[in-house]
């Protein structure tokens, strides 16, 4: 079983803005606040920036294969956005694991391909559609229906309006739920050059997002409660074994928020 929970943090695309918008000779947070008002007029309220204006500056996962689980963040933290994504799709190359996310079809994924396409990152089995006599052995990562499992999708029947936040379905389940900082933060600290606190972020999102998978995996027969509890622990063990704070951290409050 080869399982990757994934998520992605993001930054305004700077370069992007300036070539778009003409702002050659502003500084970075000029032209990021540029976009934000644009994005704000345009929406009537919300800055959040379009897909194709995302840089990604932060990909984590947890990688569940053979007899181990694995808590990471692709990349080191001055690798550039081009290695960041490579290491991403050179994984699902190598693996072909099944990609579980929150929110992975309406954002990460999306965003993950126009950054690969922007910096011309071969991504072909991620690609294949299983139409050709070669794909058809292949994983499927072009439907949301077969090898990635959009939680947030799949959990509210594909209805909006029944959607949640990883946040509160984290807690309402008896797990942490965000922690350390929230996304709206992501661009302020990328700015005071903190990337490690990003992907210690980004880790703790995939971590919340692993225990509602097992949930899950629950609910849909893929596996009973013995072995959910024998999943539980041996994640458990993992961040026991950590030295990294922030992992150190979450264990201590997935012990505390259990019910």
């Amino acid at each position: 079983m080869n399982v990757f929970v994934f998520d992605i943090e993001t930054v305004p695309d700077i370069d992007s803005g300036r070539r778009l918008h003409d702002l050659d000779g502003l500084s970075d947070k000029e032209i990021a606040d540029i976009m934000f008002h644009l994005r704000r007029q345009e929406t009537g309220g919300s800055e959040f920036l379009r897909h194709y204006l995302q840089r990604i500056v932060a990909i984590s996962a947890v990688f569940r294969h053979g007899d181990s689980v694995e808590v990471l963040s692709f990349g080191e933290k001055d690798s550039d956005e081009k290695d960041l994504v490579q290491q991403f799709f050179a994984a699902i190359e190598k693996y072909t694991p099944t990609l579980v996310s929150w929110n992975g079809g309406g954002f990460d994924l999306p965003v993950l391909n126009y950054r690969a396409l922007l910096h011309g990152i071969s991504a072909q089995r991620y690609w294949e559609r299983g139409d050709s006599a070669q794909g058809a052995s292949l994983n499927n990562y072009q439907s949301p229906y077969h090898d990635h499992t959009d939680l947030k999708a799949v959990l509210s029947g594909f209805h909006p309006q029944a959607t949640a936040s990883l946040d509160e379905m984290a807690k309402v389940l008896g797990f942490p739920g965000k922690f350390g900082m929230h996304g709206s933060k992501v661009w302020d600290t990328f700015r005071q050059g903190d990337v490690g606190a990003i992907r210690d972020y980004c880790e703790t999102d995939v971590l919340n997002t692993y225990l509602i998978y097992l949930k899950f995996e629950v609910t849909r027969g893929n596996v009973n409660q013995q072995e959910y509890q024998r999943e539980c622990e041996l994640l458990h063990d993992v961040l026991n074994a950590s030295k990294q704070a922030h992992l150190l951290a979450f264990m201590q409050a997935w012990d505390n928020s259990k019910f």
